[in-house]
């Protein structure tokens, strides 16, 4: 795949799988063996899509409404990167405490790699502290989580 097909299928990931809340879209563009680095709140590597649908089922079900707007998108060979903001509300306690009801808006960047047609190594940087701030978890709470983040790539 070329450069531009490649930034049309990680915005299509974006969109489809974050967006619009299409579990499937993880399993038709996330290899079977990619590996996600710094995505989980706890894990340092997701592997495949099962292990990152976990993430997801986790993040979608305490943000269902979140919605990512890509700020930029650019790629190189077989790599994307992109630079995104979301904003959501925190309406389900999947993150292991209960909904606020807030809306929060957080930013990050993601580096994807792939290799005909799927992803198959991402990268990921988002600010999980403030979203943990601005759904005003308590400061303990906040430092814990905050702390298995220090891992990411």
């Amino acid at each position: 795949m070329c450069v531009e097909e490649n930034i049309v299928l990680v915005r299509r990931w974006f969109k489809e799988a974050w967006n619009e809340g299409r579990v499937q879209t993880i399993y038709e563009l996330l290899h079977e063996n990619a590996a996600c680095h710094g995505s989980d709140l706890e894990a340092e590597v997701l592997r495949g899509p099962a292990e990152f649908e976990v993430l997801y089922n986790r993040l979608r079900g305490a943000f269902p409404d979140i919605q990512i707007e890509i700020e930029d998108a650019f790629g190189s060979d077989d790599k994307v990167a992109v630079r995104w903001s979301a904003v959501m509300t925190h309406t389900g306690d999947h993150l292991g405490m209960p909904a606020t009801k807030k809306q929060v808006r957080i930013t990050g960047s993601t580096m994807m790699r792939i290799e005909k047609g799927k992803i198959v190594e991402c990268w990921d940087n988002w600010d999980q502290f403030a979203l943990m701030q601005q759904i005003n978890s308590s400061s303990a709470s906040a430092a814990s989580y905050s702390n298995r983040t220090v891992h990411l790539r």
